[in-house]
Parts: structure tokens; sequence; C-alpha cells
């Protein structure tokens, strides 16, 4: 199954229904005149026409409901092909994607597909699509509205420096130790209820802003880096400036040596 078939055996129809209701639109028109101006002869006849047209788009509305009845929206999700002409989509308009059926990574967004009642999640966000193409045109929009927002990435890194020295604290380590992203996402998001607002798709997309930012120094002019680590999945992937995969893992912060 493929929904551009399925989309392209409709199109026949849906230009009779855009024809004939444009078409009635003008008859209702003339009608509407005819029936002001007391032209009787011409009202039957254009009543007449009306009639003809409605029962046109019907016939056509009746055909496009039972092909739309009989689209297998389970069998098009279980059997993967759905999923199959998504990734074919993103591979089509240069969308990233990583994961495996059914959770997919479309930096920096998370999609699941719900096989079960046929549905698709962009994050927690519940989207009616079952058009593969349009899907992927939406996660690309969006991916494009975020990069175009605003981002203050010295405020961001500041942030993120607080967070660092009250994990250097909690956990005990050395100043300017190399701490572990993922443990300064609990400290920037300490309970549920900011992680919903702020999840680590979220951060890792701030992360990837200040990462290809300019920026290299907090406001008070501490300078940080970030480092890779050996420990799998400790690493956050991010996308750089190429659209290229990097994995962060770490970051240190730390006073410029003064010449």
């Amino acid at each position: 199954m493929n929904y551009e078939d399925f989309y392209q055996d409709l199109q026949p129809q849906q230009k009779n229904v855009k024809d004939g209701l444009a078409s009635l639109q003008k008859l209702f028109k003339a009608v509407s005149r005819e029936l002001e101006g007391g032209d009787v002869k011409n009202l039957a006849k254009d009543l007449a026409a009306m009639a003809q047209t409605v029962a046109a788009v019907s016939e056509s509305v009746d055909a496009m409901k039972t092909a739309a009845d009989g689209f297998d929206a389970r069998g098009y999700f279980e059997s993967g092909e759905y999923a199959e002409q998504m990734l074919a989509a993103c591979a089509e308009k240069g969308v990233d994607v990583r994961g495996e059926f059914p959770v997919f990574e479309m930096f920096p967004y998370r999609v699941r597909l719900d096989v079960e009642n046929q549905d698709v999640y962009l994050d927690r966000k519940k989207v009616q699509c079952m058009r593969p193409g349009s899907f992927v045109d939406i996660v690309k929009n969006g991916q494009e509205k975020l990069n175009k927002a605003s981002f203050n990435a010295a405020a961001f890194a500041t942030e993120l420096a607080d967070a660092y020295d009250l994990a250097v604290l909690k956990l005990g380590r050395q100043k300017q130790s190399d701490i572990y992203l993922s443990n300064l996402y609990k400290f920037l998001a300490p309970m549920s209820r900011f992680r919903r607002d702020y999840d680590q798709q979220s951060f890792a997309f701030d992360l990837a802003r200040l990462y290809i930012s300019d920026v290299e120094e907090t406001k008070n002019g501490r300078r940080f880096q970030f480092g890779p680590s050996r420990v799998a999945g400790k690493g956050i992937r991010i996308l750089d400036r190429n659209g290229k995969e990097q994995f962060l893992a770490t970051i240190l912060f730390y006073e410029q040596a003064e010449d």
C-alpha cells in the first residue's frame, strides 16, 4: 500500500467535486437574481442545472467516501509500509532520521508510530496524518521554525555553568571536572513537571545551538569545552551546522588562564 497511489486515485473525484461546487456557486447567484427579478423561465432552467450538478457532486463524494472507508489504515501501519515511506520521504526532503520502528528521532523531535491506534506522535503531540510525505513536511517546517527562533547562547552557557557548579558540589567532584551532560539536565530540570516543559530533546537542541554558535564563554568569562565518552549511551546526539551528527557526553567549565 502506498498513500500516494490512494491520493492519485482520488484526484479525479476531488476535481469533480471542486468543479461542481464552483458551478453550483455560479448557478446559485444566477438563481438568486432570477428569483428576485421574476425571471421564472431561466429560474426553472438553472434550478434543473443545479439539481443535475448536485447529483454529480454527490456521486463523486460517495465514490471518495467508499475509497476512504476501504483504506486499510491498520494494515498500512502493521505492515511497516507507512514507516518505509516516511523514511523515504525523509531522504527525499533532507530530514535527518535515526532509530528503528516504531520510534524514530528527527532531531530535535521524537517520532513514535502507534500501530494499535494508527496514530503518529511528534514528541507528545498526536498528529493526524496518514500521508508520510505530509508528515515529514510538518517535521521539516517545525525544524526550520525552531532554527529561526531567537536563542541567547551566552545566557544558556551561563545557566549551564550554574548547573555545572551545583553538580560538582552535589556529586562531590573536583572543580574543573568533566561532568556528564545527562547529569546536568537533571539539575536544570529537577522535577518531573519541569521535564514536561523542557524535555531531553529540547535540552539536546539547546546544546546543538550552543555547539554551533560562536560563543566560547559564559557571561562572567568562564570558558567551556565539550567532551566524548567511552561509556555507551552517555553521549547526547546533536546535529552540527552541516547537519552531521555529533555526540556530546561531558562538559568542563574552567577559568581562562591570564597571560
